[in-house]
Protein backbone atom coordinates (compact mmCIF):
# COMPACT_ATOMS: atom_id res chain seq x y z
CA UNK A 1 0.00 0.00 0.00
CA UNK A 2 2.82 2.44 0.82
CA UNK A 3 4.47 1.77 -2.55
CA UNK A 4 1.13 2.28 -4.32
CA UNK A 5 0.48 5.46 -2.34
CA UNK A 6 3.98 6.84 -2.96
CA UNK A 7 3.67 6.13 -6.69
CA UNK A 8 0.31 7.88 -6.80
CA UNK A 9 1.72 10.91 -4.99
CA UNK A 10 4.71 11.18 -7.36
CA UNK A 11 2.52 10.76 -10.44
CA UNK A 12 0.05 13.35 -9.20
CA UNK A 13 2.79 15.86 -8.47
CA UNK A 14 4.45 15.28 -11.83
CA UNK A 15 1.17 15.78 -13.73
CA UNK A 16 0.35 18.97 -11.84
CA UNK A 17 3.80 20.43 -12.45
CA UNK A 18 4.18 19.21 -16.05
CA UNK A 19 0.83 20.49 -17.36
CA UNK A 20 -0.35 23.49 -15.32
CA UNK A 21 -1.87 25.22 -18.37
CA UNK A 22 -4.15 22.23 -18.99
CA UNK A 23 -4.97 21.46 -15.37
CA UNK A 24 -8.39 22.29 -13.93
CA UNK A 25 -8.83 23.64 -10.44
CA UNK A 26 -8.59 21.04 -7.70
CA UNK A 27 -11.66 20.56 -5.53
CA UNK A 28 -11.73 19.14 -2.05
CA UNK A 29 -14.03 18.95 0.93
CA UNK A 30 -14.00 17.69 4.48
CA UNK A 31 -12.44 18.33 7.85
CA UNK A 32 -12.59 21.86 9.22
CA UNK A 33 -9.40 21.42 11.28
CA UNK A 34 -6.93 21.60 8.34
CA UNK A 35 -8.73 24.38 6.45
CA UNK A 36 -6.39 27.23 7.45
CA UNK A 37 -3.26 25.42 6.23
CA UNK A 38 -5.03 24.16 3.08
CA UNK A 39 -5.95 27.78 2.30
CA UNK A 40 -2.30 28.88 2.65
CA UNK A 41 -1.07 25.95 0.57
CA UNK A 42 -3.71 26.69 -2.09
CA UNK A 43 -2.58 30.31 -2.34
CA UNK A 44 1.08 29.33 -2.77
CA UNK A 45 0.23 26.53 -5.23
CA UNK A 46 -1.89 28.84 -7.38
CA UNK A 47 0.90 31.44 -7.43
CA UNK A 48 3.41 28.78 -8.52
CA UNK A 49 1.26 26.85 -11.01
CA UNK A 50 -1.84 28.85 -11.86
CA UNK A 51 -3.97 25.96 -10.63
CA UNK A 52 -6.54 26.85 -7.96
CA UNK A 53 -7.82 24.83 -5.04
CA UNK A 54 -11.39 25.12 -3.84
CA UNK A 55 -11.69 23.42 -0.44
CA UNK A 56 -15.03 23.27 1.39
CA UNK A 57 -14.54 22.82 5.14
CA UNK A 58 -17.80 20.94 5.77
CA UNK A 59 -16.65 18.34 8.31
CA UNK A 60 -14.93 14.99 7.95
CA UNK A 61 -18.11 13.00 7.33
CA UNK A 62 -19.14 15.41 4.56
CA UNK A 63 -15.71 15.12 2.94
CA UNK A 64 -15.87 11.33 2.93
CA UNK A 65 -19.38 11.44 1.41
CA UNK A 66 -18.25 13.81 -1.33
CA UNK A 67 -15.12 11.85 -2.30
CA UNK A 68 -17.16 8.65 -2.41
CA UNK A 69 -19.74 10.30 -4.66
CA UNK A 70 -16.86 11.61 -6.79
CA UNK A 71 -17.96 15.26 -6.60
CA UNK A 72 -14.49 16.37 -5.38
CA UNK A 73 -10.89 15.50 -6.20
CA UNK A 74 -10.03 14.73 -2.59
CA UNK A 75 -11.73 14.40 0.76
CA UNK A 76 -10.15 15.23 4.10
CA UNK A 77 -10.94 13.61 7.41
CA UNK A 78 -9.42 13.66 10.86
CA UNK A 79 -10.60 10.08 11.41
CA UNK A 80 -8.81 7.33 9.48
CA UNK A 81 -10.77 5.40 6.86
CA UNK A 82 -10.60 1.61 7.24
CA UNK A 83 -8.35 -0.22 4.79
CA UNK A 84 -11.18 -2.37 3.40
CA UNK A 85 -13.24 0.78 2.70
CA UNK A 86 -10.28 2.39 0.91
CA UNK A 87 -9.83 -0.73 -1.23
CA UNK A 88 -13.55 -0.99 -1.99
CA UNK A 89 -13.79 2.65 -3.06
CA UNK A 90 -10.43 2.74 -4.91
CA UNK A 91 -8.99 5.38 -2.58
CA UNK A 92 -5.70 5.93 -0.78
CA UNK A 93 -5.09 7.96 2.36
CA UNK A 94 -2.07 9.64 3.85
CA UNK A 95 -1.49 12.09 6.70
CA UNK A 96 -1.30 15.72 5.61
CA UNK A 97 -1.38 17.61 8.91
CA UNK A 98 -0.83 16.62 12.52
CA UNK A 99 -2.57 18.44 15.33
CA UNK A 100 -4.15 17.90 18.70
CA UNK A 101 -7.59 18.10 20.22
CA UNK A 102 -7.48 20.07 23.44
CA UNK A 103 -10.38 20.58 25.84
CA UNK A 104 -10.68 24.13 27.13
CA UNK A 105 -12.60 25.69 29.99
CA UNK A 106 -13.67 29.23 30.77
CA UNK A 107 -13.67 30.08 34.45
CA UNK A 108 -12.76 33.49 35.79
CA UNK A 109 -10.05 33.81 38.41
CA UNK A 110 -7.85 30.84 37.52
CA UNK A 111 -4.29 31.16 36.29
CA UNK A 112 -3.27 29.21 33.20
CA UNK A 113 -2.39 25.65 34.13
CA UNK A 114 -3.83 25.86 37.64
CA UNK A 115 -6.88 23.66 37.01
CA UNK A 116 -6.18 19.91 36.83
CA UNK A 117 -8.25 17.19 35.18
CA UNK A 118 -7.79 13.57 34.15
CA UNK A 119 -9.11 11.83 31.06
CA UNK A 120 -11.54 9.79 33.13
CA UNK A 121 -12.93 12.92 34.81
CA UNK A 122 -13.23 14.62 31.44
CA UNK A 123 -15.29 11.64 30.24
CA UNK A 124 -17.47 11.98 33.36
CA UNK A 125 -18.09 15.63 32.51
CA UNK A 126 -19.07 14.83 28.92
CA UNK A 127 -21.33 11.98 30.14
CA UNK A 128 -22.98 14.30 32.67
CA UNK A 129 -21.97 12.32 35.77
CA UNK A 130 -19.95 15.36 36.83
CA UNK A 131 -22.12 18.41 36.27
CA UNK A 132 -20.72 21.06 38.65
CA UNK A 133 -17.29 22.62 38.91
CA UNK A 134 -17.13 21.91 42.65
CA UNK A 135 -17.82 18.19 42.26
CA UNK A 136 -15.88 16.26 44.95
CA UNK A 137 -13.89 14.39 42.27
CA UNK A 138 -12.68 17.68 40.77
CA UNK A 139 -11.96 19.14 44.20
CA UNK A 140 -9.88 16.07 45.11
CA UNK A 141 -7.34 16.68 42.33
CA UNK A 142 -7.45 20.47 42.60
CA UNK A 143 -6.58 20.94 46.27
CA UNK A 144 -6.15 24.57 47.16
CA UNK A 145 -8.42 25.83 44.39
CA UNK A 146 -11.83 27.23 45.25
CA UNK A 147 -13.95 25.79 42.46
CA UNK A 148 -17.34 27.48 42.04
CA UNK A 149 -20.70 25.89 42.86
CA UNK A 150 -21.72 26.36 39.25
CA UNK A 151 -23.04 24.10 36.51
CA UNK A 152 -20.62 22.98 33.81
CA UNK A 153 -21.87 23.83 30.33
CA UNK A 154 -20.56 21.23 27.91
CA UNK A 155 -20.03 22.28 24.29
CA UNK A 156 -19.47 19.80 21.45
CA UNK A 157 -20.00 19.47 17.73
CA UNK A 158 -23.30 18.10 16.49
CA UNK A 159 -22.24 17.13 12.95
CA UNK A 160 -20.07 14.23 11.81
CA UNK A 161 -16.54 15.26 12.67
CA UNK A 162 -13.16 13.57 12.59
CA UNK A 163 -12.18 15.69 15.58
CA UNK A 164 -15.15 14.20 17.44
CA UNK A 165 -13.91 10.74 16.42
CA UNK A 166 -10.43 11.49 17.79
CA UNK A 167 -11.81 12.96 21.02
CA UNK A 168 -14.27 10.11 21.63
CA UNK A 169 -11.60 7.55 20.74
CA UNK A 170 -9.44 9.05 23.50
CA UNK A 171 -12.32 9.10 25.99
CA UNK A 172 -13.03 5.43 25.15
CA UNK A 173 -9.40 4.58 25.96
CA UNK A 174 -9.34 6.37 29.33
CA UNK A 175 -12.85 5.57 30.55
CA UNK A 176 -14.46 2.12 30.40
CA UNK A 177 -17.77 3.79 31.29
CA UNK A 178 -17.50 6.10 28.28
CA UNK A 179 -16.52 3.20 26.01
CA UNK A 180 -19.56 1.15 27.03
CA UNK A 181 -22.15 3.94 27.27
CA UNK A 182 -21.16 6.31 24.45
CA UNK A 183 -18.29 4.83 22.46
CA UNK A 184 -16.30 6.43 19.69
CA UNK A 185 -17.30 7.81 16.34
CA UNK A 186 -17.52 10.87 14.10
CA UNK A 187 -21.00 11.42 15.56
CA UNK A 188 -22.04 10.05 18.95
CA UNK A 189 -25.08 10.41 21.18
CA UNK A 190 -23.95 13.04 23.65
CA UNK A 191 -25.65 13.25 27.04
Amino acid sequence: MIKKLFSAMIAGAAIAVATPALAADITGAGATFPYPIYAKWAEAYKAATGVGLNYQSIGSSGGIKQIRSKTVTFGATDAPVKGEDLDRDGMVQFPAIIGGTVPVFNLEGFEDGAFRITGALLADIFMGTISKWNDPKLLAINSGLKLPDMAITVVHRADGSGTTFNFTDYLSEVSPAWASKVGKGAAVKWR
